[in-house]
């Protein structure tokens, strides 16, 4: 059973590596299109269409794609000031207070989904998309599909938080992020 969970953890971590890799791929495509946007208006009077639609899109995208591998390494934007003196003073309470953050943020993001899945649903059926006919279409439903998963890898994230907050209050042991 150890060796399954450890199996279970070691694919979700990659996941979650490749969800983030994907972002981070798709940073550099945005970089060069901007560019030759850039590049295209200036030298040849003729900006490439779509890319102000791509951008916004893209920048969602990003956001969700990234968000469980910052969650996991302790890189989400926080208040932490007094938290962390209570986890130094008295780690124990350190788990709980991070445990009940942990759950929090949890239970936010499965709201999340459960906001994103009818208008991933809706973008589907309708086929939805961003920019003018006959210029340039993009559809929507891919960036709320990105929205979803990288919500639920979100979910699943702050539920291992949790776990390990569980078992580092039971071995009585420091409090580490």
């Amino acid at each position: 059973m150890s060796s399954q969970l450890g199996l279970t953890s070691h694919i979700f971590s990659r996941l979650v590596a490749i969800l983030n890799s994907a972002g981070g791929i798709l940073i550099f495509g945005l970089v060069i299109i901007i560019n030759l946007d850039i590049v295209s208006r200036f030298v040849f009077n003729s900006p490439i269409d779509g890319v102000t639609e791509l951008v916004e899109l893209s920048i969602v995208a990003i956001v969700f794609l990234q968000l469980a591998d910052t969650v996991r390494q302790g890189r989400l934007t926080r208040s932490d000031g007094l938290y962390s003196i209570i986890c130094k003073k008295n780690p124990r309470i350190g788990h709980v207070l991070g445990a009940f953050f942990d759950i929090a943020g949890a239970t936010f993001f499965a709201s999340l989904i459960a906001g994103s899945l009818p208008r991933l649903a809706d973008a589907w059926v309708q086929n939805y998309y961003v920019g003018n006919i006959g210029i340039v279409v993009i559809p929507v439903w891919p960036v709320r599909l990105v929205i979803v998963i990288g919500a639920i890898a979100v979910v699943f994230v702050f539920i291992g938080l949790v776990k390990r907050h569980i078992a580092a209050f039971r071995a009585g042991e420091d409090f580490e992020r």
